[in-house]
């Protein structure tokens, strides 16, 4: 008669001490590790560029890859590598400022609207709402439109079209923050409200907010290279990549696709990185915090 139990064999050796070792995802590994390389090449931009950004040479216009000129030149014989490493910086600097300035508002604002609640908390959520209702893109041009055209402009600009959507999120998770039973303790302890959010309650919203952030920084990257295009941001002879895609275009109808899709390329590989890379942080620090 046959067993209906299978068999049991020797259990497994078990090795005291060790620990399975767990396989890290390859996609935002090599995200974040050429983001890394991105930061390196920016910083150490006067090292690795062979000419200068504003060296104009109208004897190599357009030029296609070589070894005098790896990516190219421009229609002023400008070399892209050169451009493209040093606009890294205003690439990579100008959307971090506008992250800090929508971060100091809509923190602020969503952390109050969550404290304090009641008529407060429906006043930020008719506002927010109100700024969702209204295309950002237009917000931005008519705050352009008003103060005139840079990337100073710009970034203030974004930085308080951004803020609603921030505050929206700080709101939510300030909520479920709001009601751990440690808030009641500080509370009875006599601490003020306003000590209590800024020295507990938003910095236990950190990680959060900080896994947040580095998913918005793609866009923020994106929506100001969209500006310096349309003319709104950067202003030559600056090498941002937005403004070098712009000045490139031209040229396409010469058959000369490098000065516009280098800055292009370098563009979208970037967003595209700190996409992969910022989704990965965020389920980490969310699931830390």
């Amino acid at each position: 008669m046959t067993s209906l139990h299978p068999a049991v064999g020797p259990a497994p050796a078990v090795t005291a001490g060790r620990r399975p070792r767990t396989r890290r995802p390859v996609a935002p590994t090599a995200a974040a590790g050429f983001l890394a390389l991105v930061v390196l090449a920016a910083l150490c931009a006067p090292l690795l560029a062979p000419y200068a950004p504003d060296a104009i040479d109208l004897s190599s216009s357009l030029e296609g890859t070589g070894r005098e000129h790896l990516l190219g030149t421009d229609a002023s014989g400008q070399d892209l590598l050169s451009r493209v490493l040093y606009g890294a910086r205003t690439s990579l600097i100008a959307p971090l400022l506008l992250l800090a300035l929508a971060a100091v508002l809509g923190v602020t604002l969503g952390t109050v609207a969550a404290w304090r609640g009641g008529w407060v908390d429906t006043l930020v959520s008719r506002i927010t709402d109100v700024m969702y209702a209204f295309p950002g893109l237009l917000f931005v041009v008519l705050i352009i439109a008003v103060f005139g055209s840079g990337i100073t402009t710009s970034v203030i600009a974004l930085g308080l079209a951004f803020a609603p959507t921030i505050a929206k999120y700080t709101r939510s998770i300030a909520l479920a923050e709001r009601a751990k039973p440690y808030v009641d303790a500080y509370l009875v302890q006599g601490m003020g409200g306003a000590r209590l959010c800024v020295r507990h309650l938003v910095p236990n919203l950190g990680r959060s907010l900080a896994g947040y952030l580095v998913v918005l920084f793609g866009e923020a990257l994106m929506s100001l290279a969209t500006l310096s295009y349309l003319g709104f941001g950067t202003q030559p002879p600056s090498s941002d990549w937005g403004l070098m895609v712009q000045e490139g275009q031209a040229a396409i109808v010469q058959g000369a696709l490098l000065p516009a899709m280098v800055p292009g390329c370098a563009v979208a590989a970037v967003v595209v990185a700190f996409n992969v890379a910022g989704v990965r942080a965020a389920d980490r620090l969310s699931a830390k915090g």
